[in-house]
Order: C-alpha cells, then structure tokens, then sequence
C-alpha cells in the first residue's frame, strides 16, 4: 500500500472537479490529483457526494488525510458555482455571525449553521479529563444591565 499526505485542496469549476496537491512519502515527490465529481447538480446532497468520493475506490488511499467536513466544503462551493452563487457567498456562509436571523436560513443552510455551532461547541468544551476543569462553577452577575420595564412595576392582577 502506498502512503500519501495531503498538502492542500480546491475545487476546479470546469469540469465539476476536487484537486488535490499531495506528497508521496516514500518519494516526497509531490503531485496534483484532479479528481472529477460527476452525477453532481445544483440539487445534489453535498455530504452524500462527499461521502462518495472519500469512499471511492480510485481515491480512497489520496483522501485520508482530508476530512469529510473539508470534503463537503468543497463539495457546497461547487453546488453554490452551479446555482450561480459567487465564491464570496459561499466562503461567508461558513462563517457563524452571532447577528445573523437563522430563522431566515432554509433547511440546508440552517443544516450547516447548527453543524459549525456544535463543531465549535465540541472544540470549546471543557471535559472533566482537562485540567483547568472546574465541577461547580458560580458567577455573580451584576444588576447594571437591567432595563426597567413599565410592565414588571404595575401589574393588573396586583401579583
């Protein structure tokens, strides 16, 4: 079996294809794979073709080093180019803005959103194996940032 480590990845628009620079370890010669996404429209699932072309018997060996999220990256830039989307939107959307409404998101892009916020949770996480852990922690918030309301001083019950 050989071994290859992959160095770096894009996405070429025409054809639909997935590049790879990789380095061949016994060698350390290092080569381009072009890697062509075919059966793929504007409709497609991206993580199923991800998933296809990570298991794919010709690339399978290259695609080790690369991880199925980085896959399905790729796989939405290319969906993004053939629904007439620039790269800028498509590079925005994998960025999670606190401001954004995701009630405004549809299915796929709201998908995504709640996939790079339980990504971020899981790397932010403290386990009980860290060392910095801490089993019960209780913090003091100050009053200063109340607003007062007419509502909360007058009430028609008289609760």
């Amino acid at each position: 079996m050989m071994s290859f480590e992959a160095l770096r990845c894009g996405v070429q628009f025409t054809p639909p294809s997935i590049i790879l620079i990789y380095q061949h370890k016994d060698t350390k010669r290092v080569r381009k794979r072009v890697m062509p996404v075919r059966n793929f429209s504007k409709y497609s699932d991206y993580s199923m073709a991800a998933e296809r072309l990570k298991n794919h018997p010709r690339h399978r060996d290259y695609l080790r080093g690369v991880t199925q999220g980085q896959l399905e990256k790729l796989h939405v830039i290319l969906r993004d180019h053939m629904e007439g989307l620039g790269l800028e939107h498509s590079l925005a959307s994998f960025h999670l803005d606190p401001e954004e409404d995701l009630n405004k998101l549809d299915d796929d892009g709201l998908a995504r959103k709640k996939g790079q916020m339980d990504g971020l949770f899981q790397r932010n996480r403290r386990r009980e194996s860290d060392p910095d852990f801490v089993y019960d922690v209780e913090k003091e918030f100050g009053k200063s940032g109340l607003e007062k309301c007419s509502w909360d001083e007058e009430s028609d019950d008289g609760f």
